[in-house]
């Protein structure tokens, strides 16, 4: 968060179950309820119309499920983040878990300009809703590879463009511990991403096949600095900074 003079905290929750429906703005809504149940002293702007100092990550599509999404807020005064974790998760509605809690450094970056990695596994269907077998989801890996080019309609603020999506595309494959089949995506953020929908359809238009969606978990958010991999509550945690600065 920029700016600070309070202090700062990240959050890490899932998404999981019937919520997965639920838009952005109704998750925001959950946690200002679950704020005000634990009473914590949010810190709030300045102005004629004061809000809570929290900023969201990265927007998650309505219908998918996560293991790793994430939040930053501001408090006016200082609490032991281990603390707020199961009050808060108590306060949610089902579905919506609380899975960790860090003090944040002052000025640390903002999510959404920080994460530049996302991992999601992904079950598509056939137009059937069938599962589709492992050789038809090693033939979308397969094409991944043989085209140069994945071309895709994307639709942003109403506005459609035709952008080819394989360069967002960090690693595509099939897990490994998975029994029915399904595939594992990592997808950059930067300088663009893509949604997984829209991989999707590249990936069934270049091997021929007809995609639903199925079920997509967002399993991993990433913040790539200096050559290190770091998961978000790590990547600006205080306490990180502090046992680097004594060694």
């Amino acid at each position: 968060m920029r700016g600070t003079a309070g202090h700062p905290l990240r959050l890490r929750f899932t998404k999981f179950g019937k919520v997965r429906f639920v838009g952005h703005r109704d998750v925001a809504r959950a946690f200002d309820r679950a704020f005000r149940i634990s009473q914590l002293p949010l810190a709030f702007t300045e102005g004629f119309s004061p809000r809570p100092k929290v900023s969201f990550g990265l927007a998650l599509s309505v219908g998918h499920e996560s293991d790793a999404e994430y939040l930053d807020f501001e408090l006016r005064e200082p609490l032991d983040a281990a603390t707020l974790v199961a009050p808060l998760s108590a306060s949610l509605p089902e579905g919506i878990d609380v899975t960790g809690a860090v003090e944040l450094v002052d000025r640390a970056p903002a999510l959404q300009e920080s994460v530049t990695r996302v991992d999601y596994r992904l079950a598509p269907f056939g137009p059937d809703d069938a599962r589709l077998p492992a050789s038809v989801l090693a033939d979308l890996v397969a094409a991944m590879s043989d085209h140069a080019e994945l071309p895709v309609t994307q639709v942003r603020k109403g506005q459609e463009r035709v952008v080819d999506v394989k360069p967002v595309i960090i690693t595509l494959e099939l897990a490994r511990d998975a029994d029915p089949a399904v595939l594992e995506l990592s997808l950059s953020t930067q300088p663009r991403g893509a949604r997984p929908r829209e991989v999707l359809d590249a990936l069934g238009a270049a091997a021929g096949v007809d995609l639903v969606e199925g079920r997509v978990v967002r399993t991993a958010q990433w913040i790539e600095r200096d050559g290190a991999r770091m998961e978000p509550l790590e990547a600006d945690a205080l306490t990180r900074t502090l046992e680097a600065c004594a060694s």
